[in-house]
């Protein structure tokens, strides 16, 4: 029987299958190599309502945007899984279980609110809702950036693909 290799990866342990190059079998993941189903919100029900409300207290202008941009590619790490372009497909998410957030995806900004996106950064995205597995994605609002760099980092993956 072949056994898994456990991996590290930002503080995170990824079950490895071997000869695989990807994390434990997506099956039940939404779509394999894909995004989940970004129709599933990651905030769970009791938190939703609370987490919708919540909205940045400035607007995306060119600096705003700017600032963003510069702590996504910078000490944000946001890159890392998201790539450079927001699609998803950084370096580190080929070992991930699923593939990280497309912010490029038209129908993910119709579906999600700029509060339950700061809920993710505040909470990560760990399963908590029960219906949605542990993604990689890790809290990063009250870990490693502040919360108006988080907003800044949130309004600039919203520009990205267009707009709304």
């Amino acid at each position: 029987m072949t056994r898994p290799h456990l991996l590290m990866f930002l503080g995170i342990t990824l079950l490895l299958w071997p000869g695989s190059g990807r994390a434990a079998d997506p099956s039940g993941y939404g779509q394999p190599g894909g995004e989940f189903d970004i129709r599933i919100p990651r905030v769970p029900a009791a938190e939703r309502a609370a987490a919708k409300a919540q909205k940045p207290s400035f607007s995306a202008t060119s600096e705003i945007l700017a600032e963003g941009k510069a702590i996504f590619l910078g000490r944000g790490t946001c890159f890392q899984c998201h790539g450079p372009e927001g699609r998803g497909d950084g370096g580190a998410a080929k070992v991930l279980p699923i593939q990280p957030r497309n912010f490029t995806n038209p129908q993910f900004k119709k579906l999600r609110t700029p509060g339950e996106m700061m809920w993710v950064l505040k909470n990560g995205s760990l399963g908590q809702s029960g219906k949605v597995p542990g993604t990689g994605m890790l809290p990063i609002v009250g870990q490693f950036l502040s919360e108006e760099d988080g907003w800044k980092v949130l309004l600039y993956e919203l520009s990205l693909g267009g707009p709304q």
